[in-house]
């Protein structure tokens, strides 16, 4: 089981660079669990894209039934006052947005504020660094893949159990 941040769902969804590399992540451990708004924010990554005209409405129509697909199947973690607490900290602690404050304080809550425990999954820097930091085993692509070529192998970083 692993948390997953939106940044490694989208390309789950729609075609891009890390896809491959995605897919194994996933084929590798299929259980995933996020956070109550990551739904939301696939959709807007999916909408952001087509407005840019880099995907056209098959395209979409295609994305956002293989969120739903998706979607069905894993752990959603739910707001609660508890987990809006330890948003506020993260934000004191981390140069992140409040968006990706929820992110990681759901996989906080998802660990049972044990972050050793489960890897998270992420594609975006600033998160993965503050999900390093508080003690998460990272999942995220060694560098920025350029277009045409698509990384070996996972990077990662922080503490981990045993794979």
């Amino acid at each position: 089981m692993r948390f997953w941040d939106a940044s490694a769902v989208v390309p789950l969804l729609v075609r891009q660079s890390c896809t491959d590399l995605v897919r194994r992540w996933r084929a590798d451990d299929p259980v995933m669990v996020t956070w109550w708004a990551t739904e939301i924010e696939c959709v807007s990554a999916i909408a952001r894209l087509e407005r840019e005209t880099r995907l056209d409405r098959r395209g979409t129509a295609d994305a956002l039934r293989r969120l739903d697909a998706i979607g069905a199947s894993w752990h959603e973690v739910q707001p609660s006052d508890g987990l809006k607490q330890t948003a506020r900290r993260l934000l004191r602690s981390h140069a992140l947005r409040a968006g990706d404050a929820f992110q990681l304080a759901a996989a906080l809550h998802a660990a049972e504020l044990r972050p050793a425990s489960l890897d998270f999954v992420c594609l975006d820097d600033r998160l993965s660094l503050a999900a390093e930091r508080e003690g998460f085993g990272v999942v995220c692509a060694s560098e920025p893949a350029p277009a045409a070529a698509l990384p070996a192998a996972p990077r990662k970083r922080g503490k981990r159990r045993g794979s």
